[in-house]
């Protein structure tokens, strides 16, 4: 199963946009010119949008027949575009439980804005289940939001010593709660200041913008202070102006490319990211030292699944390049720090050189099953120490159908301990996620197989034969 932040950056790689479209029927007199407003704003803008945001309240007001129209704009969003609810709910227990099921079953949207102001609890319904996701208010763009938010405040396990503004406390508090990748915030871009200094406490989450446009936020200030370093993790919602222009498709696709034009000059001074390339510019060297040295081949292949395959990774050749074995580790790291567990999990034998490299890199311990019982000493079926009750990421190379990750993850859950997500270098896109989705378990992967066509491809490194011959075995085995 994929986070909500997962499938927003496949949407915002796929179509090269940062723009949220923001569905707040302002003017409408009823529920019927609400719908009919929004279903036209949709059907014109998504060719140019990440994300679609309907603000309940414009809904809501309408009474029973709103919230039906609600049902319907959002069921209106094509599939694999996000829609993000924003209802600022905030509340506890039971109430907070409604309110989620509200969202995401009855609904069905994608993520929701919260108040954080009731804490931790208020938000465990939304976050449990990865597949939603949170955006959580932070610094929000009305004038008024100094009241409260500028308030300076002190607490122990805070950043720092002095006192800070309340919401770089809650800026903080989201990074550490993000566990299960599915927890951004809402900085308003009207205080590019606090953007900032919210992308320092949380490095790796998205940040929901609100202010350009009508509200007077400076879209390249908001970029400058927001975007991660990979150009990405800031999502620009905009209404007014788009819905309001003579032709909301072509003001939407401006707003896309004035948005990337920014973007790309910030970047391109940066070091960072290209606007154009599927990967940052640590990965796009990680994927042409992968083929350089000889770990990828193409040609006529059987795997161990016994699919004929166009192409052979072969990950275990790793072990003799040290330089790109420690860029792997580096790789597996920045997702490995959006999970909860207590100790890596190394598969043999491809995975145990890669996960010493996370390990030493990381200091996070690490065990591994054997592929065979010992018979001798100890006679252990895993190596390495551990206690029943910990939780463990699961550490591979590949994924192709994941029947090798069920094989150790029995052998890892009879020892008592917990599995919840298998984190690889290469997803092959032949089952795997499906097939321990199903059972429960996630998978991330540093790279999918198709997304590394593309960029060899794109640079020239493979013709265009041999991407094709890739394509082609990916959709028979998709």
């Amino acid at each position: 199963m994929t986070t909500f932040f997962e499938r927003l950056e496949r949407r915002a790689h796929a179509i090269d946009s940062l723009l949220c479209i923001g569905l707040d029927p302002h003017e409408a007199t009823s529920a019927d010119e609400a719908r009919q407003e929004c279903l036209a704003l949709i059907a014109g803008t998504q060719a140019s949008a990440a994300a679609f945001k309907p603000n309940s309240a414009f809904f809501e007001r309408f009474g029973a027949a709103g919230w039906q129209a609600l049902q319907e704009v959002i069921a209106a969003v094509p599939p694999g575009i996000p829609v993000i609810l924003d209802a600022k709910r905030g509340d506890i227990a039971s109430t907070a439980q409604a309110y989620r099921q509200a969202a995401f079953e009855t609904l069905r949207a994608s993520a929701i804005t919260l108040n954080p102001y009731l804490g931790r609890d208020s938000l465990t319904p939304f976050l449990d289940d990865p597949q939603w996701g949170v955006f959580l208010l932070c610094k929000t763009s009305n004038p008024g939001s100094a009241d409260l938010q500028d308030a300076l405040v002190s607490q122990p396990g805070f950043p720092g010593t002095e006192a800070k503004p309340l919401y770089q406390h809650v800026a903080a508090l989201a990074q550490s709660w993000n566990t299960n990748g599915n927890l951004g915030v809402v900085v308003g871009a009207t205080h590019p200041q606090a953007l900032a200094a919210v992308r320092r406490l949380a490095p790796d989450l998205w940040i929901l913008a609100p202010g350009v446009g009508a509200q007077g936020g400076d879209l390249q200030a908001a970029l400058q202070a927001g975007l991660r370093a990979d150009g990405m993790g800031l999502l620009v919602p905009v209404s007014r102006s788009v819905a309001r222009a003579d032709d909301p498709a072509r003001a939407a696709e401006a707003l896309r490319l004035e948005i990337n034009r920014a973007r790309g000059a910030i970047l391109s001074q940066s070091g960072g990211a290209t606007v154009s390339g599927l990967f940052s510019p640590p990965l796009a060297a990680l994927a042409d030292g992968l083929l350089r040295s000889g770990c990828v081949r193409f040609g006529d292949f059987t795997l161990k699944s016994g699919l004929h395959s166009p192409i052979y990774l072969d990950l275990r050749l790793l072990a003799s390049h040290p330089a790109l074995l420690a860029q792997v580790g580096a790789a597996y790291i920045s997702l490995l720090r959006g999970l909860r567990f207590d100790r890596l999990a190394a598969l043999p034998y491809a995975a145990l050189p890669i996960a010493t490299a996370i390990a030493l890199q990381s200091g996070w311990p690490m065990l591994y099953p054997r592929k065979e019982t010992k018979a001798y000493g100890t006679r252990a079926e895993i190596e390495g120490e551990y206690a029943p009750g910990e939780r463990v990421a699961v550490i591979d190379d590949l994924a192709t159908t994941g029947g090798s990750k069920f094989e150790a993850i029995e052998k890892l859950t009879a020892a008592g301990l917990l599995v919840s997500d298998v984190v690889v270098l290469v997803d092959r896109q032949s089952g795997a996620a499906q097939a321990l989705a199903q059972a429960g378990y996630r998978l991330h992967s540093v790279f999918s197989l198709a997304d590394l066509i593309a960029h060899w491809q794109a640079n020239g490194s493979i013709d265009a034969e041999q991407a094709q011959a890739v394509r082609r075995f990916l959709a028979a085995s998709g």
